[in-house]
Formats: C-alpha cells, sequence, structure tokens
C-alpha cells in the first residue's frame, strides 16, 4: 500500500535531513559501533543513489571518545566533554568516509556552533558551505563544535540543530533516529503504552503535552524524546515534515512505511530569511504591542507600525532581531526592527503620515515590515 499523507511526503522528499543521535551509534560500554554506523550509511548512500539529496546530522563525537580515554561513562564536567568530543570528533567523521568510501562517496564534516545559525553572516555562509557539498555530490555530516561549544552542548543532542538545519538548506523532511522505535504516549516499557503513528491536529499536539514522555532518553546521548519532540516542531511550523523511529528502521521511515512517529507540517513553507529570523536569531530586546497591534500582526499579516507599540525592552540597534511582545507577555512574533531602541519611544503612538512628516520619504514607517518578521506559534 502507498504511503499517505505527512508519510508520503517524507517518502517523495527530494532532500532530507537525517538526525542520529549518540546512543544509536554506541555498542555496550559507550565505544562506537561501526556496524551500526556503516548499515546507516548503506541506506543514506541508497538513498542518494536514487536522486535524493540527503544530509547526516550526527551526534556521538563525545561518545566516541570515550573509550580512548578509558572513560565508563559521558563526563559530567565541560572540560572533560570537550577533551572526548576533540579526541571522539575525529574516530567519528574517518569512520562516515570509510563508509561511505564503499560506496564511491565523499563526505564534508561541517562543525557548527549556535554562533553560526544566530549570526546572519555566520547563517548565509554555513548555508552556501552546505548547498555547495551538495551540488558537489558530497554527503555533509554535520555536528555541533562540541570541542569549543559550551551551552550548545546542552542543545538537545543535535535535535534542535538538526531542525535548523533543515530550515537551513530548506529541507522537504526531517527524519529523526533514536534508540526508540517511535513516540509514545508513556515510556514505552510500561504495560499498554501505545505508539503514536501520526500526529497531524492541534488535538494531537495537545495530547502529546499531556502524555509522560520526560523519562524516555538514553544514556550515552543527552536529548531524549522531549527533544525530539520539539525538534519536530519546529520543523513542521516551517512546513517541513518529521519523521522518528528507530535507526535500525531508517530505510522503512524514509520509504513512508507506517513505522514510527509521523509529524505533518502545520504551516506553509517560508523564505529562509524568515526562517532564521523565527527559529535560529537571537533576539536583542522587545517591543510590547497593544492588542490591536497583536491581532494585525497575528490575523492580517501586517507590518508593524509605531502606534500599535507601547513600549520598548532592552538596546538594539535597526536591523537586529526583537520580540514582538502582547499586553499577556506572549511572545506574538519576531522581526527585523528599522530602528535603533534609542529612536523608537519618540515615535511611538505616531500615525503613519505623521512619521513620513518628521522622518522623511526615505525612512522606515514600519517598526518591523511583515517581510522582516516571523510569526512564533502559541505554545
Amino acid at each position: 500500500m502507498a504511503p499517505e499523507g505527512a508519510r508520503a511526503a517524507v517518502a517523495g522528499a527530494r532532500r532530507v535531513v537525517v538526525k542520529v543521535g549518540s546512543s544509536s551509534l554506541t555498542a555496550r560500554g559507550g565505544a562506537l559501533d561501526a556496524g551500526a554506523l556503516d548499515a546507516l550509511v548503506d541506506v543514506l548512500a541508497s538513498a542518494r543513489a536514487g536522486g535524493r539529496e540527503v544530509l547526516l546530522v550526527s551526534s556521538g563525537a563525545i561518545a566516541a571518545g570515550l573509550a580512548p580515554l578509558g572513560l565508563q561513562r559521558r563526563p559530567r564536567d565541560l572540560a572533560t566533554q570537550q577533551a572526548a568530543a576533540s579526541v571522539g570528533q575525529g574516530a567519528l567523521v574517518a569512520r562516515y568516509a570509510a563508509a561511505a568510501e564503499r560506496h564511491g562517496q565523499q563526505v564534508g564534516q561541517v562543525l557548527l556552533t549556535s554562533e553560526d545559525l544566530v549570526r546572519r553572516v555566520n547563517y548565509a555562509n554555513a548555508q552556501r558551505t552546505l548547498f555547495r557539498l551538495l551540488a558537489l555530490d558530497v554527503l555533509p555530516v554535520v555536528n555541533e563544535n562540541d570541542t569549543v561549544a559550551t551551552a550548545e552542548i546542552c542543545f538537545g543532542d543535535n535535535d534542535r540543530l538538526a531542525a535548523l538545519v533543515a530550515q537551513l538548506v530548506q529541507a522537504d523532511a526531517l527524519v529523526l533516529l533514536t534508540d526508540v522505535d517511535a513516540l509514545y504516549d508513556t515510556a514505552p516499557s510500561r504495560p499498554g503504552a501505545r505508539r503514536i503513528s501520526e500526529v497531524a491536529t492541534a488535538t494531537d499536539w495537545a495530547a502529546i503535552g499531556a502524555a509522560d514522555i520526560r523519562g524516555v532518553g538514553s544514556a550515552v546521548g543527552t536529548g531524549g524524546m522531549v527533544t525530539k519532540v520539539a525538534a519536530a516542531r519546529t520543523a513542521t511550523s516551517t512546513g517541513i515534515s518529521t519523521v522518528l523511529g528507530a535507526a535500525g528502521a531508517v530505510a522503512g521511515l524514509l520509504a513512508g512505511e507506517d513505522v514510527g512517529t509521523v509529524f505533518a507540517p502545520t504551516a506553509a513553507r517560508r523564505p529562509a530569511r524568515t526562517l532564521w529570523v523565527g527559529h535560529a536569531a537571537q533576539p536583542s530586546g522587545a517591543l510590547v504591542l497593544d492588542a490591536g497591534a497583536v491581532a494585525a500582526v497575528r490575523s492580517r499579516g501586517a507590518s508593524l507600525l509605531a502606534a500599535g507599540v507601547v513600549a520598548v525592552e532592552g538596546s538594539f540597534r535597526a536591523g537586529d532581531v526583537v520580540d514582538l511582545v502582547g499586553p499577556d507577555g506572549e511572545v506574538v512574533a519576531r522581526g527585523e526592527v528599522a530602528h535603533d531602541a534609542g529612536d523608537v519611544p519618540a515615535l511611538l503612538g505616531r500615525s503613519s503620515r505623521e512619521l513620513a512628516q518628521a522622518l522623511g520619504d526615505g525612512a522606515a514607517r514600519e517598526l518591523v515590515h511583515r517581510d522582516r518578521m516571523a510569526l512564533v506559534q502559541p505554545a
């Protein structure tokens, strides 16, 4: 039977980001499992041979460094984590290169930190690099730069990174591989646990919010089911079909078979710059909106005018990304602001006609133009 809905979208996806966690790449004791890695590369190579573009976001650098350093478990202190990553990263990529060479394919290592996604210039450069690797028929192997990262090591075991990379390259689908075969309504080991086959509606998302999935995770990696669901929400909110399942079932997941859990897109695709504003950029401040401005921005897709802003928070420059906050404190949207924070108070409450007279025809009358804005879904 042919797959339907979101599973069909995954099966037909031309450009796919696949994320694999540490627990799926390591054997008992924490050493790198060469057989599991080879099996994964075999499936990805087959997908590439079939005309699909594939990018791999791979955890495992720290885990791969445990055995060479004689460590029995993942270290808790940052310095030892970074040392393990330094040793393990080379071993991990070398193993990927050897596995891909069996199929006559090249791999290219891409190490990222949050700065590469937060800063617009770095974001665009990372995008160009990944696109060029794909054009050269290279399999990009993306990982966080754990050797120098600080907070990034707790980034969600690369789950959020994978969702952001999927947005960065305008992927058609995101595949999240883990050591659990699907999302369940409670811990899979509990009697009566039920697999959630598809998440497509607001009711489905609400059911996940009420489910007890916090304890489902891995002793090797840092992420659990919570981070994977958050990554799926990020990806689907930008039009990317997402599927989650066991690493051993990757072929079936890519083919749209009824395995794992599929997450249907909840919004239409958006331009890459808008994705950066909404999901990768770090806000430098906030503009507090009145109720009318919230309605205009959220329901009518309007630009934010000075007349609808009641307060300014933080210190920012023109071109920075700021949160647009409603009267209740909820973040409604994010956008690139057109004026410095120090200049905004003098503009508040003034109509577009008044601003045109005060600023001149060449000045921006919108505080945030709708083309530089991304709505934020309610939590």
